[in-house]
């Protein structure tokens, strides 16, 4: 029984392979059947190009971000600022999984350079923040450095051989600010007094500090017109804070260490008066379009796809008319109709993995010169040089999935609606 069925099968398969390769005749039955193939082929190789380069300009992004989030943070849950006497510092910085512990200052001020001026979020940093997120390794311009000391600069705003701050913008606040790489004026920065009605005079109602510019980074638009980076002790002078008065703590992760876990255990410590943040919950608005923009990517290609295998239909369709006579000569050798339609039902879905197949080749080609090669560019403006491409093998099992199962399903219509 079993042996019958593989037998006819075969026939069945064979019958199929029969009208997809004959070149006895080439009509315009043969033609459409290969332009189906084509355009299956076509609509897998762009569903994986563009969701390839997707995940790389996601991913470039992340990297961005990771730039300047750092993997967990910790924020007070309510009110502003804290105090490290406030909790257990030292366990904190103990607790398994946790490399490196960041203190963070941040608040709005007033910068003004020049004749130009900016409302900033100002965010005072420590010496181990750049080891957390690595903001030093993408800096556009200048050299990463939050204070040194120099000699004599400007009797009226540096005495001698004194600790000048550096500050580190976003590159679209550096930029309207008329800052350039070689300026050596310093920027003025202003916070208002704390507790303290608003004066009639800047020294009434403002404390200001001065600090010369140290470059400045690309990241994001939301970030590059807003941040500015400078040491955490001159944003607590401007501030009036404490020495351990803080806004927010950066904690980066051991190698190994999962993030949900360390996460729990830093909760756990430091209970209901602080939150704990991964680095999806800091940018929450941007990972949701991210996933939204990737998904409505897929269903938009899905629909293209959709549409090339209306083409398979009208191929399958033609060629059972076309073959009107071949159906009634294997009527009369005892093929039942159940077995006929699996001829044709054979031939669309052979129709279609080729297709599928070459569109994933073709795909995976295309994305892996980019890769390597760099052949699409993106101007000399970008971050990056030429487009950027991740390849997972889960899109190419989901676009195998997808376009099989809507060409399928194209088959198996076809072929019902037919007079077979």
């Amino acid at each position: 029984m079993i042996f019958d069925i593989l037998k006819l099968k075969n026939l069945n398969f064979t019958i199929a392979r029969r009208y997809f390769l004959s070149r006895k005749q080439k009509t315009v039955i043969n033609i459409i059947s290969w332009i189906s193939l084509v355009g299956i082929a076509v609509s897998t190789a762009a569903l994986i190009i563009v969701l390839s380069v997707y995940n790389g300009i996601g991913n470039l992004t992340q990297t961005l971000f990771n730039s300047f989030d750092p993997p967990l943070l910790v924020q007070p849950a309510k009110g502003k600022t804290f105090h490290l006497a406030d909790f257990d510092y030292h366990a904190l910085c103990s607790t398994p999984g946790v490399a490196t512990v960041s203190q963070i200052v941040e608040e709005n001020a007033w910068i003004t350079y020049r004749h130009n001026e900016a409302i900033v979020a100002l965010r005072g940093v420590d010496s181990r923040y750049h080891l957390i997120t690595g903001l030093d390794t993408i800096l556009y311009e200048g050299t990463y450095r939050l204070t040194d000391t120099i000699a004599s600069f400007d009797e009226g705003v540096y005495p001698d051989s004194t600790i000048v701050n550096y500050l580190f913008f976003g590159a679209e606040v550096y930029y309207n600010l008329g800052i350039r790489e070689a300026s050596n004026l310093p920027v003025s920065v202003h916070i208002p007094k704390r507790g303290v009605a608003l004066g009639l005079t800047m020294e009434d109602a403002f404390n200001t500090g001065y600090a010369l510019p140290g470059g400045n980074f690309y990241i994001q638009q939301d970030i590059d017109n807003l941040y500015v980076v400078a040491d955490i002790q001159f944003v607590r002078s401007l501030m009036d804070y404490a020495p351990d008065e803080c806004t927010a703590l950066a904690v980066s992760l051991s190698p190994s260490a999962k993030v949900g876990k360390v996460k729990e255990n830093i909760a756990l410590l430091l209970g209901d008066t602080f939150t704990v943040k991964d680095r999806f919950e800091q940018q929450p608005i941007y990972y949701k379009v991210f996933r939204s923009e990737r998904l409505g990517i897929y269903l938009i290609l899905a629909l293209i796809v959709l549409i090339s295998t209306l083409n398979l239909v009208a191929s399958l369709s033609l060629l059972i008319l076309d073959k009107t006579h071949d159906i009634a000569t294997l009527r009369n050798m005892g093929m039942t109709r159940r077995q006929i339609r699996g001829v044709f039902r054979i031939e669309g879905i052979m129709i279609a993995a080729i297709g599928i197949v070459a569109g994933l080749l073709i795909g995976f080609i295309v994305c892996f010169l980019q890769q390597h090669f760099g052949i699409v560019k993106m101007g000399n403006d970008f971050v990056v040089s030429a487009f950027p491409v991740a390849m997972r093998p889960i899109d190419f099992l989901l676009t195998f999935l997808l376009v099989m199962g809507l060409s399928t399903l194209a088959v198996l219509f076809a072929v019902r609606k037919s007079r077979v």
